[in-house]
């Protein structure tokens, strides 16, 4: 099973996401559950290397472990509304996900000051 957290600000903003296990849906490298973890992870992670004024760090130091936290350095809407819609990104992505794989897919939000 993968278990994922994603972690938002108030404002709606990711602050950090993270994937552990496997979702054990087929076989490794054929398992459909685990590339659309990996598909909606990975993209999030490209918005966010391509958008200057966005600082994060990753995690990939465990077979099954994807992470990445954000911080920002400077207080602008535009870069405040890019953060939010990624976060919005993937929860509806792993909403959807985790009610169509239940048994594959877990999936909380925790909201932070």
């Amino acid at each position: 099973m993968t278990a994922v957290t994603l972690v938002k600000a108030k404002d709606g903003s990711v602050l950090k996401c993270k994937a552990l296990g496997h979702a054990g849906f087929a076989e490794s490298g054929k398992d459909i559950v685990c590339s659309a973890v990996t598909v909606l992870m990975r993209t999030a992670i490209q918005v966010l290397s391509d958008t200057s004024g966005i600082e994060f760090d990753t995690d990939t130091s465990t077979r099954g472990l994807l992470t990445f936290m954000v911080e920002t350095k400077k207080s602008d809407p535009i870069l405040q509304e890019r953060i939010s819609t990624i976060g919005d990104f993937l929860q509806k992505g792993f909403e959807s996900l985790s009610e169509e794989f239940p048994e594959n897919v877990t999936f909380e939000l925790k909201l932070e000051d």
